[in-house]
């Protein structure tokens, strides 16, 4: 059992991280002006953007992380806080090297890579993105699967998103807004939502971005920040980012809030980033882009999340979009397990705040020993066990039949 000294002396060093982090925005620092864009395309996206980063005062973080670092001792908490530690010096060594070589190196530290192994130890996000975009190319030559649908416009979605966040969140619900010059349809904090006010959406987009971003993103946050003996719980960094994209990935997926293109312009991202530490500068990713969508303006897009930060001529990208796939692995195969083991308490603490997975294990401990508490919002699926006993269920049975020789009598069924 912790002592009251020794909780005060975690407490106090967790709240010195959770400061260091508050100066540690990485996608903010690499953000792209909008004029980067515009100019980009006055020279007929045949010239590279130029794009200049603020500088970044490295010094002030790294004392605050010395300060809580020289307050940790050795139980399997202050183990923990130092990993902490490191994950956020690296966080922000990473800020302070873009636009350089080294920005590549840290990236694939804290991010990983396409050809990274997945915890099977084979598969890679690589190899999970080329087949999906192998199956989805196939579907999308049926005119059935391309059927138009129906899109709405920012303010309706606005709508939606306030009686969503107002209903689940209550007082702490984030406001809720239409902005002019955003790059993505829309970005979340704890404290505001903000919709792309020229932005076209369905209906499934809607349901995509709530339990995405408000359901998951906005929920770990507030739950994190609620955690006062551990602050460091509410902070947004580099190494928790596979397992909070992975989480809201599957929010899509397990809502039936995913669709085909969602799910292409995941599986292209991977690619585009394999691409770009293959060689390619930023031209040769925005055409590729282009050939999968029909807007410029999505391509450039999809073209600067790979290349924020990085070196534009190719070589040294940002890797942070392979976490969505590598993500949603294993965050699909975490509940599962936990499902399969009845660990309904696991479960819950998955968003306690922003977290990474291989934290449970501490997390459970501290749970036990009044350092942290229950989350308080939970998206409805997560927090309704009975589906998710049946969904998994059927998840472990089905891996257990030899599709091999299943799949041949399917097989001649469709081929006559």
């Amino acid at each position: 059992m912790l002592s009251k000294s020794a909780k005060n002396r975690l407490n106090k060093a967790s709240d010195l991280l959770y400061t260091a982090s508050r100066q540690i925005r990485i996608l903010r620092s690499v953000a792209w002006p909008l004029k980067v864009r515009t100019a980009f395309f006055q020279k007929k996206a045949e010239a590279l953007p130029a794009v200049k980063y603020e500088p970044f005062d490295l010094e002030n973080v790294s004392e605050c992380i010395s300060r809580a670092r020289a307050m940790l001792e050795d139980t399997v908490y202050d183990t923990w806080l130092i990993s902490k530690a490191n994950d956020l010096k690296r966080s922000a060594r990473l800020i302070s090297s873009r636009g350089t070589k080294d920005f590549f190196t840290i990236s694939a530290q804290v991010y990983g890579l396409p050809t990274g192994k997945l915890r099977d130890g084979a598969a890679t996000p690589l190899d999970l993105a080329v087949q999906f975009q192998s199956i989805l190319d196939s579907f999308q030559k049926n005119p059935v699967s391309s059927t138009a649908q129906k899109t709405i416009g920012a303010e309706v979605v606005a709508k939606h998103f306030r009686e969503a966040v107002g209903f689940t969140f209550g007082s702490q619900a984030p406001a809720v807004t239409v902005a002019d010059n955003l790059s993505a349809k829309a970005t979340a904090t704890s404290r505001e939502i903000k919709i792309r006010k020229k932005g076209r959406f369905t209906y499934k987009n809607i349901r995509q971005l709530i339990n995405h971003e408000a359901l998951v993103h906005v929920a770990t946050t507030l739950n994190g920040r609620a955690q006062r003996q551990m602050k460091i719980l509410g902070a947004n960094y580099g190494a928790v980012t596979k397992t909070q994209e992975g989480l809201a990935v599957f929010s899509e997926f397990i809502t039936g809030s995913m669709d085909i293109e969602r799910m292409r312009r995941l599986a292209d991202r991977v690619v585009a980033v394999q691409m770009a530490i293959d060689g390619a500068d930023f031209i040769e990713v925005y055409r590729f882009s282009l050939e999968k969508t029909d807007s410029r303006h999505q391509a450039f897009e999809q073209a600067r999340r790979v290349f924020r930060g990085g070196v534009l001529s190719g070589g040294a990208p940002f890797t942070k979009d392979i976490v969505y796939l590598d993500g949603l692995i294993r965050v699909h195969n975490f509940f599962r397990s936990a499902v399969e083991k009845s660990r309904a308490d696991a479960l819950r603490l998955v968003f306690a705040g922003k977290i990474d997975l291989d934290d449970i294990p501490v997390l459970i401990k501290m749970k036990q020993d009044g350092l942290i508490k229950d989350p308080k919002y939970i998206p409805p699926w997560a927090d309704d066990l009975n589906y998710l006993i049946c969904y998994f269920a059927f998840s472990v049975f089905m891996d257990h039949i030899n599709y091999q020789k299943a799949g041949k009598y399917y097989d001649s069924l469709l081929d006559g």
